[in-house]
């Protein structure tokens, strides 16, 4: 199942929420109905009983979703977690921060706010949000504290997947519709700890509520039961993805047998706030078991990655831990996964550590291909690797971030230079452009920001690699979501003003310009943003036809070359429709009428519109480092993150 696949399934799975969602509300309408008939067999009173309590539901629900139209940073906010600064000197949050970005690299995907739940002590973590943009990771002190860093490694693995494969926001719909179902148990739980039971009515008001208070056991019952179906299987998938990012099954299996043999394990001690979150957590936070488990059985999970694993070995490290709790730090240095200085370093917080490395790596990560270098893509192949990071994307992302310069790392988690920094990725080398494009920052955002940009242009960006473009974006994205909402509008504003500047920028400075434009918008407003879409590719002709004349235009040198590799898109996307090679006029400008449509598609659909853009690019049979970068930050537009795959798709041609 490729990520188009498991868009789709997610769809369907909140299409499934709905269903049983309807029939909990039926049940507890039912219940109450009967309940009031017992009292009072009038049909008027039973017709105005359930109207009242479908809006009490309906108005439960609506006020829940509603206050988690933050996104993932409001959901962590309400668990009590307390956000990770950029420039921490924490060892844990440190080694937290390493692991996050590299994965984020491998993957494609706009690094998360990381927050830390301190006064947790069992292991465990959780991600949430509407949109890869607005997601938050959330991991508790105990899960920094007892986790070796490839054992953290596979637990952060396991909830990228989760935001790769579309369950945050199923999630979030989740804790929305089910707090509509609670709601009835919760008012008579207020009635009877506010209420004053007095008076000739007294006894038949608290005979009534505490049948509310039955019929709201119904309800969290039901709500239980509908988190457990829906969750099980979704965690079978993210342990089997998580086990692709980080290429072995120790570190996840680690993690598991930890959470199975420390005291504690992943239960939460706010029993009140895991109930909520249960269904998004990493391990049970409840510790249930049978048909109210969210989580499958914790052996059978082991054992799913270590199938000779048995009970007795578990056993045996109960016993040990029981002795000497796991201190994951240490064992870093026990396994070779950091050596005695780095621990130190760690430890004291003097400078920042090395780039972490897996245990299981034999050798650092390759060079990053020369910028000349170039491979054969089959479309086919790309498709299936869109948010579906393998070893390779991994090895990838260790050696994208090692030949990332340390002060470009720096500027990039620089709230006050950040802005400058983004900008200066978007200025173009002729003189005449840049001056207008100057000039529209200078308005926007004052003549320093301006002057910043073109220093950092010609001292940190001159000759940078172009694999560096995209993840050095991503590295920046943390510091610039910090900024407040109006510098963050002018930041747009400046932005798409440098991507019009005379039309002279290229294609793929344009696209980078509009993915930041999309992931700040998702950012500032990530309810807006959290629809699966649903269009087929008959909808979109036109717009199909704009995206791949414009690639094949700015790939190719020739007319006659950019009408092959326009009609090798047009002849993959839609084979029985005859739509002309016909650049417009206005160039990439012409895009931005297309990507709305176009991230609308239905998921598999997607599928066939990455193909169609590999096609037209790869159409003269070879694909350059630029026209790869390009590629992914088309997808990432389209929300179809492409891992870094220069030399993980296809084999070099020299």
């Amino acid at each position: 199942m490729n990520f188009f696949e498991r868009q789709a399934q997610a769809r369907r799975s909140s299409s499934r929420l709905v269903l049983l969602f309807g029939l909990a509300v039926a049940g507890i309408v039912a219940a109450v109905d009967a309940i009031v008939f017992v009292f009072l067999p009038h049909p008027g009173v039973l017709a105005l009983t359930s109207l009242l309590v479908l809006l009490v539901i309906g108005a439960g629900s609506a006020w829940r979703i509603r206050s988690l139209g933050g996104g993932g940073r409001a959901v962590a906010e309400q668990m009590g977690a307390t956000e990770v600064p950029l420039d921490t000197r924490d060892p844990s949050l440190r080694r937290l921060r390493n692991v996050v970005e590299e994965i984020a690299i491998a993957s494609a995907l706009p690094i998360p706010r990381l927050y830390v739940m301190e006064g947790e002590a069992g292991i465990n973590a959780f991600a949430a949000g509407f949109t890869p943009a607005d997601a938050a990771v959330t991991v508790t002190r105990g899960a920094l504290d007892r986790l070796n860093r490839d054992e953290l490694q596979g637990v952060i693995a396991h909830e990228f997947s989760h935001i790769l494969n579309g369950d945050m926001r199923l999630n979030l719909r989740m804790i929305g519709v089910l707090f509509g179902i609670l709601m009835v148990g919760l008012i008579a739980r207020k009635v009877l700890e506010y209420g004053r039971f007095r008076g000739s009515g007294a006894l038949l008001v608290l005979l009534v509520t505490l049948t509310m208070m039955l019929v709201g056991y119904l309800g969290l019952f039901l709500a239980r039961m509908i988190k457990a179906g829906i969750s099980r299987s979704r965690e079978r998938l993210a342990d089997a993805t998580a086990v692709q990012f980080t290429r072995q099954t120790a570190g996840l299996a680690g993690a598991l047998k930890k959470i199975a043999g420390v005291a504690g394990g992943s239960r939460f001690d706010q029993r009140s706030k895991a109930e909520e979150v249960s269904h998004m957590l990493f391990g049970e936070g409840l510790g249930f078991s049978g048909l109210f488990a969210t989580h499958p059985p914790l052996l059978e999970r082991i054992r799913a990655l270590e199938p000779g694993f048995g009970a007795d070995a578990l056993d045996a490290l109960k016993a040990r831990w029981m002795l000497a709790p796991p201190d994951g730090l240490g064992e870093d240095v026990q396994l070779g996964l950091v050596g005695e200085g780095e621990a130190a370093t760690l430890r004291t917080g003097v400078a920042p550590p090395p780039l972490p490395t897996m245990a299981s790596a034999a050798s650092g990560p390759p060079p990053l291909p020369g910028t000349g270098a170039q491979v054969r893509l089959a479309a086919a192949d790309v498709a299936a690797q869109v948010a579906t990071p393998d070893s390779e994307d991994y090895l990838r992302a260790s050696a994208i971030m090692a030949a990332m310069p340390e002060p470009l790392r720096a500027l990039a988690r620089d709230r006050e230079a950040v802005i400058a920094l983004l900008l200066a990725l978007l200025l173009d080398d002729d003189a005449q452009v840049r001056a207008h494009q100057l000039a529209e920052v200078n308005t926007r955002l004052g003549q320093p920001i301006g002057e910043q940009a073109v220093t950092l242009r010609e001292q940190r960006l001159r000759g940078l690699h172009p694999m560096l473009r995209l993840p050095l974006a991503s590295l920046a994205f943390p510091a610039l979501r910090l900024c407040p909402r109006p510098r963050l509008e002018a930041f747009l504003d400046a932005v798409r003003a440098l991507t019009d500047a005379d039309g002279a920028l290229s294609l793929f400075e344009y696209c980078l310009g509009k993915l930041l434009t999309v992931q700040v918008r998702e950012a500032l407003d990530p309810g807006r943003y959290a629809q699966f879409g649903r269009r087929k590719p008959g909808n979109v002709r036109q717009e199909f036809a704009t995206l791949l004349a414009v690639v094949a235009r700015c790939g190719n040198d020739d007319d006659a070359s950019a009408r092959r590799a326009y009609l090798a898109g047009m002849q993959r996307v839609l084979p029985h429709d005859v739509l002309p090679y016909a650049p417009p006029a206005n160039g990439v400008a012409a895009l931005d009428a297309v990507w709305g449509p176009l991230d609308a598609l239905d998921p598999l659909a997607k599928q066939v519109m990455v193909e169609a853009v590999t096609e037209t690019i790869a159409s003269d049979g070879r694909v350059n480092v630029a026209e790869a970068e390009l590629l992914r930050t088309i997808c990432g537009v389209l929300h179809c993150p492409l891992p870094p795959m220069l030399e993980s798709v296809g084999r070099p041609q020299g």
